[in-house]
């Protein structure tokens, strides 16, 4: 059998350890900036910084100057008619999750839109009302204004109507949202996305999505339900609807079963022959135009007692500054939301970005919204982020930037004041179906939680506690122990690593897990050990542990043990009970004598052999049945090329293992060290007389070449006549090698 030709490269250099590598090559001088440098290049201005400063605060200006008419002024104006017609459906919808009246949800498709068109860097993503943050909108809402029930006392409610009063509520928190994530957007704060995973965020959604179904059946089902907030609502909503259940009225189930049936049989069309079809078909305003017709004709709310949307005002309300009160009784829900919201909007953008090549900045995308839903707050729209399908519209009807945005804008306001009285009879049955068929995508999350059993059980736990807890304890309170689910498991990651012993694989330069591969080199007396993770304070003691396993030994019960037995060979050779023989050491008499009475600290320190005549052989038997584990290697290599940092506490740790083997005799290499944790271990007074930092090596190959030229491989025969030396000679009687020292250990 022929072997297919490999690429082979062949190296040829010398053998370095960190402190040759450090002398033969000069490093760089570089200097660091110190804290001081920073603030005054933060506050220095020039005109190039300006220019910057006004691009990065005016995205609008670096797009529009590469706008290219006749390529993209089309597309943008079938995308933006498109959006928004969509944005006026879901607007309406998504009012209702929020416990508002309809055209609440209209504004939220137009001030905030405006706004992002100026500040927002993404040019695909569309602004607008987004169902899960409409859900814990009306949570807050039903909780400070519930339907019956005793209501919060806020100064400002006197003389409003319930609707006006859960208008403020949700206005002065859309203010405040937009509060929180403009403070976070100038203190730059836009890398705390990244504490949210798609694992969490999935989690999260799916539970939302399930709170957003729940909350609809009470519109497809033509039932008067009170809205309920706080820990196990969705249980107590539930329990309302099937108690009333017998109360459907028929029609409002009919229209909503037939919307569903026809809204989900054109869009999976849509995606089957979305490469044939120049535009998706419209169906939701298709069918919310033929519901809007029907309810009409046939008096609907009149005549069967169908709960329409009605009134629509054919102007905007006048703007109001928000309520302090309000922000006092909502600041603890209304964090996570600006959390939520940016972090769902990004990572849409995201999506986008990278599809369509350009950059999104995360600091500025937290101005935009919050720019955006402080304005917006100030006219009652609803809190503003993305939703999915919304976005998915505008970007595959042609849309290539926020121009389609603006336009869909106009469409709302078309609506708003000229057109908005046509959607008076619409259902809202129909709304609500509209929207529990737009749940599908979040729902089928749920089928990802199998592949992630499978593939990685810490994200699958992380994933069904987040969704667990939105579910029964509120979307609030769910993501918060979502994020404390997320943190355990990353601690889990890092404290628990999964550390391995390496080995050679023959003929190369390569190591791996001796558990792994068949054709492997492990030299007798070595061991290669990998620290996978960052070492800390509060996995330092784990990974010792794991050392002890590794190499089959505690190094400090040996210590201990041999320091025992050489006070007791000292205080045997005094009482003449061990004498000095041509074999070595051996009982004269019977032997008695009392219990050390050392301290316990004085057995941790190096082995003191003075006073002894002779070197111990600790492999061989030792007189006066004296037992010493054994030390089944002579070097010790630490893999330290996964590790990225290791703190102060660690270094303690650290540094008293070592220790605890060099004085056990073995031999510890460090290799493949970061420079910077190099440096750090020097700075913190790392090394002494005992750890050089000669122990460090530049790659495991450096050092194992290293170790197999001081212990060189034994053959066969020089095995057998080692072992049978030390089983002749329980203590050696050759002189000691260094001088002014005592003898050393022989292996």
């Amino acid at each position: 059998m022929m072997r297919t030709s490999v690429s082979q490269y062949m190296v040829k250099r010398p053998l370095y350890t960190e402190d040759d590598f450090t002398q033969e090559h000069e490093k760089v001088c570089r200097q660091h900036k110190t804290m001081l440098n920073h603030v005054q290049q933060y506050f220095t201005c020039n005109r190039q910084r300006a220019k910057n400063a006004l691009l990065s605060v005016l995205p609008i200006i670096s797009w529009m100057k590469i706008y290219r008419i006749k390529e993209w002024l089309m597309g943008d104006v079938v995308s933006g008619v498109s959006t928004g017609l969509v944005a006026v459906l879901q607007g309406l919808a998504y009012s209702l999750l929020a416990s508002l009246p309809a055209w609440y949800g209209l504004y939220a498709a137009f001030f905030p839109v405006v706004i992002y068109f100026f500040l927002g860097t993404s040019r695909h993503i569309s602004v607008g009302a987004f169902p899960v943050l409409s859900l814990m909108v009306g949570t807050v809402v039903t909780r400070l204004v519930p339907e019956n029930g005793s209501q919060a006392n806020i100064t400002g409610f006197e003389g409003l109507s319930v609707d006006e009063q859960r208008a403020v509520v949700a206005a002065s928190l859309t203010v405040l949202i937009g509060i929180f994530q403009l403070a976070m957007g100038l203190l730059q704060a836009g890398f705390i996305v990244i504490y949210l995973s798609d694992t969490l965020v999935s989690g999260f959604t799916t539970a939302a999505a399930v709170h957003i179904l729940v909350s609809q059946l009470k519109f497809v089902l033509g039932l008067k339900v009170a809205g309920f907030s706080g820990p196990l609502s969705i249980i107590y909503t539930l329990e309302k609807i099937f108690g009333q259940i017998t109360s459907t009225n028929l029609h409002d189930l009919v229209t909503s079963v037939i919307v569903m049936v026809v809204v989900l049989t054109v869009k999976e069309l849509n995606e089957r022959f979305k490469s044939k079809l120049p535009v998706p078909i419209p169906i939701e305003v298709i069918m919310t135009i033929i519901a809007c017709g029907v309810s009409y004709a046939f008096s609907f709310n009149e005549y069967y007692g169908v709960d329409i949307v009605g009134r629509i005002p054919d102007q905007f309300e006048a703007p109001m500054a928000p309520n302090p009160q309000i922000f006092q009784e909502t600041a603890l829900e209304a964090f996570p939301m600006a959390i939520v919201g940016f972090a769902v909007a990004f990572a849409v953008a995201k999506v986008y970005s990278n599809k369509h090549d350009y950059v999104i900045d995360g600091n500025q995308e937290l101005i935009a919204f919050g720019a955006s839903n402080i304005i917006g707050g100030a006219f009652k729209s609803l809190v503003s982020s993305t939703a999915l399908s919304r976005s998915a519209v505008q970007e595959s009807t042609g849309g290539k930037t926020q121009v389609a945005g603006v336009l869909s804008a106009v469409i709302v306001l078309i609506v708003i004041l000229g057109i908005g009285f046509l959607l008076e009879p619409l259902p809202k049955s129909v709304l609500g179906a509209v929207v529990m068929v737009n749940l599908k995508g979040m729902l089928l999350q749920v089928c990802h939680v199998p592949y992630l059993w499978k593939k990685d059980r810490p994200d699958c736990v992380v994933w069904l506690v987040t969704f667990v807890a939105s579910v029964l304890l509120g979307l609030d309170l769910g993501l918060a122990v979502g994020l404390g689910a997320e943190l355990i498991a990353v601690v889990y990651r890092t404290q628990f690593p999964r550390c391995c012993v390496l080995a050679n694989i023959v003929g190369t330069d390569i190591y791996r897990d001796r558990k792994d591969y068949v054709d492997l080199y492990e030299p007798e007396g070595v061991k290669i050990f990998r620290i996978p993770s960052p070492i800390f304070f509060a996995n330092i003691d784990f990974l010792r542990g794991k050392l002890i396993d590794a190499v089959g030994f505690s190094p400090l019960r040996v210590l201990r043990k041999r320091n025992k037995a050489l006070r007791k060979i000292r205080k045997l050779l005094r009482k003449g009970q061990l004498s000095l023989t041509s074999k070595g050491l051996q009982t004269a008499g019977s032997l008695s004598g009392s219990e050390d009475e050392s301290s316990v600290e004085d057995l941790d320190l190096p082995a003191d052999f003075s006073g002894l005549p002779v070197q111990v052989n600790w492999r061989a038997e030792l007189p006066a049945s004296i037992s010493v584990p054994p030390v089944n290697i002579h070097s010790l290599v630490l893999d330290f090329s996964a590790v990225s940092f290791i703190d102060v506490s660690a270094l303690k740790g650290l540094k008293m293992a070592l220790k605890e083997f060099i004085r056990v005799d073995v031999e510890v290499y460090i290799v493949a060290c970061d420079p910077y944790i190099f440096e750090k271990l020097k700075s913190c007074e790392f090394f002494d007389e005992e750890i050089q930092t000669s122990i460090f090596f530049l790659t495991t190959h450096d050092a194992m070449l290293h170790i197999l030229q001081r212990n060189p491989p034994l053959s066969v025969s020089e095995k057998v006549f080692k072992n049978t030396s030390e089983l002749s000679n329980g203590v050696s009687l050759r002189s000691r090698d260094k001088t002014d020292k005592a003898p050393e250990t022989r292996f």
